[in-house]
């Protein structure tokens, strides 16, 4: 019986399903690493504007802002009050061609007992995909 080179139809089946498995891992990890890199810009971000709030604008003041952005908090960088997604903190409607589609940012502050804009305590808090809410508050008391 003559032999020609070449592969079986089993062995090609099994080149066929191991590089399917390996697709399968390779776009699971992918998928975990890139969420893990999102939470982590997240948790990034918050620990920024905390340290801030906390280190700078409360000496400087001596309460807590009622609401948060690159005005209020112009020694943070900009960019993180915005957060993997494209939505600023404290945004709620995006306007393309005219029309108004509401959003909502996965970073939110909410500063508590409140006069005026001055503020005596805050929560500062960002959805995690992979996680619970990574959530920072006050650590001074007025």
């Amino acid at each position: 019986m003559k032999r020609t080179a070449g592969f079986t139809v089993i062995e090609l089946i099994f080149i066929v399903l191991l590089l399917s498995a390996a697709s399968i891992i390779f776009f699971v990890q992918k998928h975990t690493i890139e969420t893990t890199a999102r939470d982590n810009q997240r948790k990034t971000a918050i620990n920024a504007m905390h340290y801030g709030l906390e280190e700078i604008y409360f000496k400087e003041h001596g309460s807590y802002p009622r609401t948060i952005d690159e005005k209020t908090l112009p020694f943070i960088e900009p960019s993180l009050f915005t957060d993997p997604d494209g939505v600023k903190i404290g945004q709620t409607a995006v306007e393309i061609d005219g029309t108004s589609y509401p959003v909502s940012s996965t970073y939110t502050y909410e500063g508590t007992n409140c006069i005026d804009k001055k503020c005596k305590s805050y929560t500062l808090r960002a959805t995690l995909e992979n996680e619970d809410d990574f959530v920072k508050t006050n650590r001074h008391e007025t």
